[in-house]
């Protein structure tokens, strides 16, 4: 696609000026005429610091309006934005900070006691403008040229090197487009932005897309139930989450006294970044009023390949028909494939230009023809509709038989009192254990005798946990997706040997 990604910011600036563009949880509120002069204030900030167009610029943040006029103003100027969260580590920032070399670090630090730490810790200064107060740190570095790269945005690794994703300008305007379109997006939309702005969901469906609309954006720096049940019970009318967030904020409103959203002007909900099961989904649908949209992508794709758009009660738990304009196959050669089973291969103008200097990585990705492979495993069903089983590194080889671990967390959390589960395989001797991880509200934690007699009625006996650990809290990511490679570390000392 032609065009730059802030070109929709400048036409809802010469159009509609007064109108409301974001507003965040520490008190912004903005037109887009406001975003417009905070974009041209932290531009100048940057420009007077050095950067220059095919910089790096790193913002740190935590979901705020000035975390949107920084990401912006790069776009602006033609530099590259690297948007982080501030909740990472010294060592991981440090990592990244090498691995992009960037010009300029901006620090959200209204928004992030984390951001405020890290740029104490490297010196940075503050700079005021029409943006407010962040903090920035010039650095020496090198333009590229990569003129068609907007954004870099660090992937959620195990261990080793960071992995940027070059996000173009074309992606970010074909998913945001897209994202609209795809949710009916309205101008006199208000939109709960809780999902991090650093991950490709809020950059794309919720800052693009908005921005496309020229809809309203609420940023909420951190996900907090009561503060969502609020927000929901006044003027919000779109909401994307992830199954732990509609879980909590179920759990919050029952100890409200509450079984049922009402007096809400929400129009749209759904969720994302985990499987769906139909006792779940029902019960969602039952809180909400609302279908329960479902939709599959990642980094490497900008966020969407596939989404639902189903009506309220249809039992229907794929991740739905693939998205215009892209394209998805199946090869069942892997490793879990077979019988209309395999690795999930994308195509299309929101797949990513590569991988930030490594191209090894980027030729193990995407091959000549354009096609990526997500590594995740899927299918079709007769009516075109995608479901993903699974991760291929996440497979399990049990007895010999492939355990897909979705299908025993979906049996889990069909628990009334689990919150959300996460499988993982354990290499014991010459075979591999299935082991669950199951979060549940405190005070109301369930007895694993009464799980295990739970699941059997729903697994066959290779797919039963060997082992089921259960926690008031699971380690995750600001997106709230479990790091199912943490588990091991966080729950080691109550899981036996063998």
């Amino acid at each position: 696609m032609t065009g730059r990604w802030h070109d929709y910011l400048d036409g809802q600036v010469a159009n509609r000026p007064d109108a409301a563009a974001v507003s965040d949880s520490i008190g912004t509120e903005w037109t887009y005429g406001a975003l417009d002069a905070a974009c041209c204030d932290v531009g100048a900030a940057l420009s007077a610091a050095g950067v220059q167009r095919g910089d790096r610029v790193v913002i740190l943040i935590e979901n705020c309006a000035a975390a949107v006029a920084a990401l912006f103003a790069c776009s602006r100027m033609g530099a590259i934005a690297v948007p982080v969260n501030a909740r990472q580590s010294a060592s991981e920032l440090d990592r990244i900070l090498d691995h992009a070399n960037p010009a300029a670090v901006l620090f959200t630090v209204a928004a992030s006691k984390d951001a405020e730490g890290h740029a104490a810790r490297l010196g940075a200064r503050e700079i005021t403008g029409a943006f407010g107060s962040l903090h920035m740190l010039a650095r020496d570095s090198a333009p590229d040229d990569l003129p068609d790269v907007a954004v870099l945005l660090y992937t959620t690794g195990t261990t080793g090197a960071p992995k940027g994703v070059m996000i173009t300008h074309g992606n970010l305007r074909f998913g945001g487009e897209s994202s609209a379109r795809q949710r009916a997006m309205r101008a006199d939309d208000l939109v709960y932005g809780v999902l991090p702005v650093t991950h490709v969901f809020g950059l794309t469906a919720m800052i693009t897309g908005v921005t496309v609309a020229g809809a309203h954006l609420f940023l909420e720096a951190r996900f907090s139930a009561a503060r969502l049940y609020e927000a929901l019970t006044g003027k919000v009318t779109l909401f994307s989450g992830v199954p732990q967030m509609h879980a909590l904020l179920m759990q919050y409103a029952r100890e409200q006294g509450v079984e049922k959203l009402t007096g809400s002007r929400l129009r749209y909900v759904s969720s994302g970044a985990a499987p769906l099961d139909p006792a779940w989904k029902r019960k969602a649908e039952a809180f909400y009023g609302l279908p329960l949209q479902n939709g599959y992508g990642a980094t490497e794709t900008t966020s969407g390949t596939s989404l639902t758009n189903n009506a309220l009660g249809d039992p229907d738990i794929s991740v739905g028909p693939i998205l215009p304009g892209t394209e998805v196959k199946i090869d069942e050669t892997v490793p879990g494939g077979g019988d209309g089973v395999g690795e999930v291969l994308a195509r299309g103008p929101h797949i990513m230009k590569g991988y930030y200097r490594n191209p090894e990585a980027t030729a193990a990705a995407l091959d000549a023809d354009g096609w990526l492979r997500t590594g995740d495993l899927g299918r079709f069903d007769a009516e075109q509709r995608l479901h993903i089983v699974g991760r291929s590194k996440e497979l399990i080889i049990h007895g010999g038989f492939n355990v897909y671990p979705p299908e025993v967390e979906a049996a889990l959390n069909d628990h009334p009192q689990v919150i959300q589960s996460a499988v993982i395989g354990r290499r014991v001797g010459g075979d591999e254990q299935v082991l669950a991880f199951v979060q549940a509200a405190p005070g109301e934690l369930p007895d694993e005798s009464e799980l295990r007699a739970f699941v059997a009625d729903r697994l066959t006996g290779y797919k039963r946990p060997r082992h089921i650990v259960i926690a008031t809290d699971l380690p995750s990511a600001p997106t709230g997706k479990i790091l199912k490679h943490k588990l091991l570390e966080a729950f080691g000392d109550r899981l036996p040997q063998t």
